[in-house]
């Protein structure tokens, strides 16, 4: 079996660079984000053994998304500044180590990794998403699975993992958002709806499309009025959480093999960071005593 990891770009920059506070370079430049994701990357490929790899980056916020919902990611402080000079930096070296990156203006990357991880099912590969962003959890299904950072076992969730941690299935998953909101988008839920409320909601009417339809058997007055005002707001999320799997895409899979690293490439960009570490390591590879990971 071919298999496709799929690594959410930005969200393992920032992980990088809150992972290791003061890395510079010998001329002074920031480095803790490019040196964290490059070992976050070697350690990923350890765990996953993928046959195909890809990283994708946010580039901008969905049209259609912020028309439905202006304040959409509006909370999001910017980038910090030490952390920005360096993503160009990660996908230098990306490119020389052989690791396919893409980006495009005006897509996010939740939907292009979504349209990458439906074309890739459908041509048989097996599909492990790594992001610790929730949203993916609605696209696990057989053949489809998420690598969490923040799971120690380094396990990846299928649809059983997903119900333990929400009680719902993968499937019902943009509903429960839908029904409890997300802070980190700034997406509002239903006032006096929870997490575990909505998953019980759910488990007795299965939708929110089956929970309005037969409102009135909701027992809670004051969940059945709150539920009965928010209905705008959750057929808006609805569509502002279900991500988009439909984008213009090229699937080749021969694009996300993995490829020969350029040494060359790699030697002068370690050098410049000053990654001592990382030159022994290539050193090794060169001298055919060791695998670059």
């Amino acid at each position: 079996m071919t298999r496709l990891l799929i690594i959410d770009g930005h969200a393992f920059a920032y992980r990088a660079f809150h992972a290791i506070r003061e890395l510079q370079s010998p001329s002074g430049e920031p480095t803790n984000a490019i040196f964290g994701f490059i070992k976050m990357v070697a350690r990923m490929r350890t765990v996953i053994h993928p046959t195909h790899l890809v990283v994708v980056w946010d580039g901008g916020l969905n049209a259609d998304r912020l028309a439905a919902l202006p304040e959409y990611k509006a909370n999001r402080p910017g980038m910090p500044a030490d952390l920005e000079v360096q993503i160009d930096g990660i996908v230098e070296y990306l490119a020389a180590a052989g690791v396919a990156s893409y980006c495009q203006d005006g897509v996010e990357a939740d939907d292009y990794i979504a349209s990458l991880a439906r074309h890739a099912l459908a041509a048989d590969m097996d599909v492990v998403i790594a992001s610790s962003d929730k949203d993916f959890m609605q696209l696990v299904q057989p053949g489809v699975g998420l690598l969490n950072p923040n799971d120690k076992t380094e396990s990846v969730w299928a649809a059983d993992r997903v119900h333990e941690k929400t009680g719902v299935d993968p499937e019902q998953i943009v509903d429960w958002l839908s029904l409890i909101g997300d802070h980190v988008d700034n997406v509002a839920g239903v006032p006096g709806v929870g997490p575990k409320t909505a998953t019980e909601l759910l488990k007795q009417f299965g939708s929110v499309d089956a929970l309005y339809r037969r409102l009135a058997e909701v027992k809670s007055e004051r969940v059945r009025n709150s539920l009965q005002a928010a209905e705008p707001a959750v057929r808006r999320n609805q569509s502002v959480i279900r991500l988009k799997d439909d984008l213009p895409c090229e699937f080749s899979p021969g694009t996300f093999a993995e490829r020969s690293p350029d040494t060359g490439t790699l030697r002068a960009l370690f050098q410049g960071w000053g990654f001592r570490t990382l030159l022994n390591e290539l050193n090794t590879v060169e001298m055919g005593q060791g695998a670059l990971i």
